[in-house]
């Protein structure tokens, strides 16, 4: 049976127009995307198979490759980038600034910012946080990616972007990909390399902040600055 042949009550597309979005299950959202299924299985079938493919559910498309997406029956280079593309959006969605909230009060301000857009990231991203005098973002900075080591994570670079737009302080934030928020030996004395020319240009660290998966480290939380 394909999608068109069900009862109309039971279509993913029907039932958001008259139910709407909320209404609708991960699978019936999913199969929206395929549009189409396979010869032995509906979009709706595709859907089902590709969520049951790890126990992480949704979180696995948003680890999955477009290249992998693509080598599953149903699914295909186009609709894996369909797949991909609406991952994407809903991440950036979930991680845009809010222009009424600016200003950084708390560890969990900046975590609420970074952690769905890095926690899924396979490399480590090291960012830096601009902070005006007000506590104000001025604006996120990235500095480094891979494996992070005190030749890649240079005071020079780390701070010229600070310097230049006049920052008052900054606040680190770099990401672990394998999900483990405790910071490593490297971590410890780059940090405190940072903190030193921080301290030499007047420009106040305020925190690092690791990124693990779901999870989080604050330097400043556990008296490491």
């Amino acid at each position: 049976m394909i999608i068109k042949e069900m009862s109309e009550y039971e279509r993913p597309r029907e039932k958001m127009l008259r139910k709407g979005k909320e209404a609708l299950s991960s699978v019936e959202l999913l199969a929206i995307l395929l549009r189409t299924g396979t010869k032995e299985k509906t979009a709706l079938g595709v859907a089902d198979e590709l969520l049951a493919m790890s126990e992480d559910g949704l979180l696995f498309l948003a680890q999955c490759s477009i290249e992998e997406l693509g080598q599953i029956k149903g699914v295909g280079t186009a609709k894996a980038c369909q797949i991909q593309a609406a991952v994407e959006l809903g991440r950036r969605i979930s991680t845009a600034p809010r222009k009424e909230k600016n200003r950084i009060e708390s560890t969990e301000d900046v975590v609420g910012i970074f952690m769905e857009k890095m926690r899924y990231y396979k490399k480590e991203f090291f960012n830096v946080l601009l902070i005006n005098a007000k506590g104000e973002i001025i604006s996120e900075e990235n500095v480094a990616i891979g494996d992070l080591c005190s030749s890649i994570v240079h005071p020079r670079e780390t701070f010229s972007m600070a310097v230049k737009r006049s920052a008052a302080a900054v606040i680190f934030i770099h990401n672990h990909p394998s999900g483990n928020p405790i910071p490593s030996r490297q971590d410890l004395e780059v940090t405190k390399r940072l903190c030193e020319a921080g301290n030499i240009l007047g420009i106040a660290v305020l925190d690092h902040i690791i990124i693990g998966d779901g999870i989080y480290t604050s330097f400043k939380g556990k008296g490491l600055i």
